[in-house]
């Protein structure tokens, strides 16, 4: 594993990390009647804090994009996963909560279940597939999940909804990760023509904005606990399956590296729940808090 890709995809975790605990702090005080809504997006842009944690969500997603183009997206994406620890540790120095058993449990499973999936995987570069008919089915069917988690969140938005939503994004962002390697792989080949001839870049900016507004309407109905779990979750599976689909990403396939991996990858899931799940994350206003905000806005 390259030091630089390693460098950089915890440097961006750091930042979505950072990102992420700021941003939820400024939209759970957002007025509910912007759900769902670009309107959201326009009254937190007004908030300085809110506009510190967007701006450490983009650099973290710009040093993603540089360790994509140096690195397999089956490397990548659980490196990413790691920064609900960053989130952890911002959240803690907020709240002075220790880590205790539940929060020591989550960090190992997290960090071992990230390195069992790494060296029994042995990610490497291999020849992407030009077949476009794989292409649009994988992405299809992400795209096509987020959709229903969406429809359904949108019905429930205060109960299972913020985890829909969450969940949504975080296959969205899956599916920005891998256009992002295909974009940077068009643009070392030709240039600035090759890269805005294709639909690739046009779709990282779709995936990215329908990814934040659905993330930031689950940050505002609901605490960080329950919706940074599933986001940090589903964009590392996502990214690792459109990897393997059609970007080349290659992993080792006999029986004992396919055990560990699937075990590794069930590690880092469980190790997410329990750390998001931890009482140092901010536990944000009660469900009928935001209501009388919402109220006394109208």
């Amino acid at each position: 594993m390259s030091v630089l890709v390693l460098l950089l995809a915890v440097s961006a975790a750091c930042c979505l990390g950072f990102g992420f605990v700021l941003q939820q702090d400024a939209a759970q005080k957002a007025p509910l009647s912007d759900f769902l809504s670009f309107r959201l997006l326009l009254d937190l842009v007004r908030v300085p804090r809110w506009l510190g944690g967007l701006g450490l969500m983009i650099a973290g997603m710009v040093l993603g994009a540089i360790a994509l183009g140096e690195g397999e997206i089956s490397l990548v994406e659980p490196l990413l996963a790691t920064n609900l620890l960053f989130a952890l540790a911002l959240s803690r120095h907020q709240t002075k909560q220790s880590l205790g058993r539940q929060g020591w449990a989550g960090l190992l499973l997290l960090a071992g279940g990230v390195s069992a999936f790494i060296m029994a995987g042995e990610p490497r570069a291999g020849s992407a597939i030009s077949d476009p008919l794989r292409h649009w089915l994988i992405i299809g069917a992400m795209v096509g999940a987020a959709l229903v988690l969406t429809t359904y969140g949108k019905r429930s938005r205060l109960s299972w909804g913020p985890v829909l939503l969450a969940t949504a994004a975080g296959l969205l962002y899956g599916v920005q990760d891998a256009l992002t390697r295909v974009s940077g792989t068009r643009f070392s080949e030709g240039g600035f023509t090759e890269l805005f001839t294709g639909w690739q870049p046009y779709g990282v900016l779709v995936c990215g904005a329908t990814g934040l507004l659905l993330v930031q309407s689950a940050f505002e109905t609901a605490p960080l606990r329950m919706s940074l779990p599933a986001l940090t979750a589903a964009e590392p599976l996502a990214g690792i399956l459109c990897g393997v689909g059609f970007l080349g990403d290659r992993l080792r396939t006999d029986t004992g590296a396919l055990a560990w991996e699937a075990a590794g990858l069930a590690a880092v899931v469980a190790g997410i729940v329990l750390l998001g799940l931890h009482p140092a994350m901010p536990c944000g206003t009660a469900e009928t808090e935001p209501s009388a905000r919402d109220l006394q806005r109208r």
